[in-house]
Parts: C-alpha cells; structure tokens; sequence
C-alpha cells in the first residue's frame, strides 16, 4: 500500500480544495471574530466602535463554516 499516492489522491480531490478547506478558514476566521467580541466586551468601554464589525464577521463565518465542512463530509462519504 502505498500511503504517500492515498494522502496526494486526497489533496487533489475537488471537495477538498473547493469544500474541506474553504470550511475549516471560515471556522478559524469565526474563532477570532468571536475571541475578538470577547474582548471587546471585557474591556472599559465596551460601547467604543470597533475597526471591524466581529459580531457580524464571527456569526458568517460560522454560517460559511457549517455549510462548506457539511457539504465536505457529504462529498467525502459519497466520493
């Protein structure tokens, strides 16, 4: 068996290009939009504008997240 052919056969697959890793940058851009609403909470004035709405950004991301990595574990079970 030859592992190094199976994991590049994997790499070149179109759900993962085009599904697995759209999903999992979405999931990391989420953790920082919601790590970054934490601290904006915390922090002395938490009615300062920030730079970018995170709220917004960690709720999409995580909308994009959930659809691209179900949509991924869909294509993976039936490739």
């Amino acid at each position: 068996m030859d592992w190094q052919a199976d994991i590049s056969h994997w790499l070149t697959a179109d759900w993962v290009r085009y599904l697995l890793l759209p999903g999992i940058a979405a999931l990391i851009l989420s953790i920082i939009g919601w790590r970054k609403e934490r601290a904006r909470k915390n922090r002395t004035n938490p009615d300062a504008v920030p730079l970018l709405p995170w709220r917004d950004i960690s709720f999409w991301a995580s909308f994009a997240a959930i659809l691209l990595l179900i949509a991924a574990g869909y294509s993976a079970l039936t490739s």
